[in-house]
């Protein structure tokens, strides 16, 4: 499948069409520049083995059009048990800064910590679960062509739900994604499945993207149970579970402006 990105000898990346998303055509869904973001961190951390990323916050500025980008990521704090690592994602035309991302990154040793019963109900594998596409997205082309979907448990528009999903194609082309990539790219379409307002009138844009992490996934599926909660003053929040077929992988949230489609005969006028 199409790649995310293509890496240019310039240092820039050129989107496809796999990134477009559901609320402009002329724009990016959240999840891929997201992932290069998360990609960017990680390089920046080649020279110190043996941190991983616990925490990563994605501020999301503005909109990522289909054009050239370029990333830059450095560590800006830390010691030996913990660094913190500033990203950011800049239109490669005039360097406008559209998503910047901070990670905490913790030393990861094998430690012999104790199970505790969470209480939490492992999710139908995705052998188990039930085909599903994004119906949301306007053009043929696009994020949702990108990922494959299987409904664990829910339905679609109804609340509450936990959806499998895999990359179908790499981050940036020539690579393979990185378990940190492939989460990244998903984790932002906790919103998209557990929908539960009329898509016809109205729309919730997350405007940031905070991942929390036990642990790196393992395999190429990674489930996203979640839940979306709108508030009355038009603003909501997404809180999604990640899993992998091992368990429990860690928690993401969604901060989500709501409004009322301006096309919708019942929306406020201006």
């Amino acid at each position: 499948m199409t790649a995310y990105f293509r890496a240019h000898p310039d240092g820039t990346f050129h989107p496809s069409e796999a990134t477009r998303g559901p609320w402009d055509d002329r724009f990016q869904h959240g999840g891929p520049p997201s992932a290069l973001l998360a990609r960017a961190v990680e390089h920046a951390l080649s020279d110190r083995p043996g941190l991983a990323v616990a925490r990563l916050t994605v501020e999301m500025l503005r909109p990522v059009p289909l054009l050239p980008l370029r990333v830059e990521a450095a560590v800006s704090a830390g010691g030996s048990r913990s660094v913190r690592v500033d990203a950011v994602l800049r239109a490669a035309a005039d360097g406008t800064e559209l998503f910047r991302a901070r990670a905490l990154c913790l030393r990861s040793v094998a430690l012999a910590v104790p199970a505790v019963e969470t209480g939490v109900v492992a999710p139908p594998p995705p052998a188990h679960s039930a085909p599903f596409e994004f119906p949301f997205f306007r053009c043929a082309e696009g994020y949702h062509r990108s990922v494959e979907i299987r409904m664990a448990r829910g339905t679609f528009g109804a609340g509450p739900v936990a959806a499998w999903m895999r990359l179908r194609g790499p981050v940036v082309a020539g690579e393979a994604p990185t378990p940190l990539q492939r989460l990244v790219a998903l984790a932002d379409s906790g919103n998209g499945v557990s929908v539960v307002l009329d898509l016809a009138r109205w729309t919730f844009v997350n405007p940031d993207l905070t991942v929390h992490l036990l642990r790196m996934p393992v395999g190429e599926w990674i489930c996203l149970e979640a839940t979306t909660l709108p508030g009355p003053g038009g603003i909501g929040i997404a809180d999604t579970r990640f899993h992998d077929e091992r368990g429990v992988l860690g928690r993401g949230v969604q901060t989500l402006f709501i409004d009322e489609r301006r096309e919708h005969p019942n929306a406020m006028k201006a």
